[in-house]
């Protein structure tokens, strides 16, 4: 081929790109700061333990992190969950039919690839909606999607689960399945759960379908070591969030005078991330014309990883309408992935 048809082709194909890609912008520019952006931060770092929102670690930045946190050893989550992936995506699309998918922080879309691939494999038409607050990582894993998959159509969302989900366009295909998988269920404590739950319901029509994965209850050590990792992917994940409201919010926050702290709550059967200071010192956000006083040892409280019973999330999704129709496993019963039908 000449280097002229090379580049024609190239051309070509850019084009065919943009014809099967939309991106629906919910959030606002991240320099941009409205008079109610910040208003959780403020919330947060004024509280006697001081808190950040989880959705702070996914600027551009924390969505690469964490990519690499799922390729980690010690992280069992994302190889358990995608040995189950393999294992049942053709039976989920042979139960769902001719559906589009609709993901919850879709991230680098990895994992979705194996269920894109079984419907594909039964012949059906390939419609993906992904949904990510990173409209960088969003932008990327769509382009490459769709020049791995010619006959696939994506409207991308770029926003937070509750824009996205009160705001989703109405499907083009005879159903429609919301996946949320990864186990991110496991970062919103029960009342919040129970709050997204009724959320998914509210965005679903009747008959329509929910993909959920969870992390189940395991020994202590293996959950410790999953969100500590001796190469300290975890901890950077953490303290990015600190760069993010530097960046966001005109901060100051010095990130070598914090560290990393993880450790497994057994009696709330949950991992909690803190970011620890290391002094007494004073942090600003200008733009957000707040002071935060730290004490030597004082700590931000950065996430929670709920671990779950089978069972009882079960009964919590079938209370809410969802009604779960096959659950699928690991042989060490780590992790669940649990598809359910919104009832009448």
């Amino acid at each position: 081929m000449s280097i002229s048809k090379a580049i024609a082709s190239q051309v070509t194909s850019q084009n065919t790109i943009e014809k099967r890609l939309e991106i629906q912008r919910l959030l606002e520019p991240t320099l941009v700061v409205s008079s109610s952006a910040g208003s959780d931060v403020v919330k947060g770092l004024t509280q006697t333990q001081k808190s950040l929102p989880p959705r702070y670690f996914y600027d551009d930045r924390g969505s690469e992190l964490f990519e690499q946190i799922c390729e980690l050893p010690e992280y069992y989550v994302t190889r358990t969950e995608t040995a189950i992936l393999q294992k049942c995506a053709k039976e989920i699309a042979k139960i769902t039919g001719d559906c589009e998918l609709v993901e919850l922080g879709s991230g680098s879309s990895t994992k979705t690839r194996i269920i894109l691939d079984a419907y594909k494999q039964l012949g059906y038409p390939l419609r993906y909606l992904p949904i990510d607050v990173s409209a960088g990582m969003l932008e990327t894993s769509a382009k490459q999607l769709l020049t791995d998959y010619p006959s696939l159509q994506v409207h991308a969302i770029a926003g937070t689960y509750e824009m996205a989900l009160a705001q989703l366009i109405p499907k083009q295909l005879p159903s429609r399945m919301i996946c949320f998988i990864g186990s991110t269920l496991g970062n919103l404590n029960p009342q919040e759960c129970d709050v997204f739950l009724s959320e998914i319901k509210d965005a679903l029509q009747v008959g329509e379908y929910f993909l959920l994965g969870v992390d189940l209850q395991k020994p202590k050590h293996i959950l410790e070591a999953a969100y500590d990792d001796s190469q300290g992917v975890t901890a950077a994940f953490n303290l990015n969030m600190l760069d993010h409201l530097n960046r966001r919010f005109e901060g100051n926050f010095d990130t070598t005078q914090f560290e990393h702290l993880a450790f497994y709550n057994q009696t709330e059967n949950q991992i909690e991330m803190h970011l620890k200071s290391m002094q007494k010192q004073t942090v600003e956000l200008r733009a957000l014309n707040l002071s935060v006083h730290f004490q030597p040892n004082e700590t931000i409280f950065t996430e929670i990883s709920r671990k779950f019973d089978i069972n009882i999330i079960k009964q919590q999704l079938a209370a809410k309408g969802l009604k779960p129709l096959d659950v699928w496993t690991d042989a060490n019963q780590w992790f669940g992935l649990l598809l359910c039908q919104l009832q009448a």
